[in-house]
């Protein structure tokens, strides 16, 4: 996507198709989308919500939408969405937030699972919902979401999800259940870098990532190109301290492991946390990423 990617709404959702009868109409297509976007984002997940935002922002919305027939009915909205191609609105609703997290540079994509509260009916025998959702994290927008099939899990739905997504230039950050070889290859070859999450599921590199860091806080490092960082936060009787270190993988450990596609740093996180007078919790992370150290 260039820098010169417009991001007005109508330009992204020009070619959606309105499959209503044209004697029918007494709404345009993008007021609808517009209206009904801008009420989300403000908090509503409902037609009826959707119905009383426009209705309460009437003047403001009528500022750049045309409205000829006033706000329509929550049953109108509903219809309308009803109807709609979702594939293509999805293309038309993900090219326009690309092109919003470009202009404000959220190019740091994180990947996430969540299941929704209150989505499983045991009656109908159905589970609740589980989806995995990108994030652009500087500007909190949603670029994309996933849902995982009841018979499968987040490592089929990521690549899904990414497929939908414009990664050139964006960093793709994953918990451990998207550590995998797949993944990362796909990330590198999309144009973007990863950092993701590396647990003892992968045993033997985990161990050995493990091991080369324990030895490299004995000897301070000597024989890696290493970065390092240290924070400390207090607040409300909470202390936390960090300490970062980053290296560049050695070429053994790239001979040993030769199918993570662009791997070229490791990531080490030790955590002590301190919560009133209890005794301190630590924790250990590492990660593996595409990126230099």
């Amino acid at each position: 996507m260039s820098q010169q990617t417009s991001v007005a709404l109508w330009e992204h959702f020009t070619d959606l198709s309105d499959p209503r009868v044209e004697r029918s109409r007494l709404h345009h297509l993008l007021d609808i989308i517009a209206l009904t976007i801008c009420a989300v984002l403000a908090g509503a997940d409902n037609w009826a919500e959707v119905e009383r935002y426009g209705r309460r922002k009437y003047d403001w919305l009528k500022t750049f939408l045309a409205l000829a027939n006033g706000i329509p009915s929550h049953d109108t909205i509903g219809r309308v969405f009803a109807v709609l191609d979702p594939a293509a609105f999805q293309r038309c609703f993900l090219s326009w937030v690309g092109a919003v997290a470009e202009a404000s540079d959220g190019r740091i994509v994180a990947i996430d699972g969540k299941t929704l509260r209150r989505s499983f009916d045991t009656a109908a025998g159905r589970g609740a919902l589980h989806l995995v959702s990108a994030w652009a994290t500087e500007n909190q927008l949603l670029l994309g979401q996933q849902a995982v099939d009841t018979k499968s899990n987040e490592i089929t739905a990521i690549p899904e999800l990414l497929r939908i997504l414009d990664l050139t230039g964006a960093i793709v950050t994953i918990d451990a259940m998207g550590c995998q070889k797949e993944i990362a290859a796909q990330i590198h070859q999309a144009g973007g870098d990863y950092v993701l999450a590396l647990k003892e599921n992968h045993e033997k590199l985990y161990n050995d990532v493990s091991q080369l860091f324990v030895d490299g806080l004995e000897d301070d490092f000597a024989e890696l190109e290493h970065r390092s960082h240290h924070t400390r936060d207090k607040n409300h009787g909470r202390t936390e301290e960090r300490h970062y270190h980053v290296v560049r993988v050695p070429d053994a450990l790239l001979v040993k492991h030769p199918d993570w596609d662009g791997l070229r740093s490791l990531g080490m996180v030790f955590s002590e946390r301190q919560v009133g007078t209890e005794e301190a919790t630590c924790e250990t992370r590492f990660f593996l990423s595409s990126l230099p150290p």
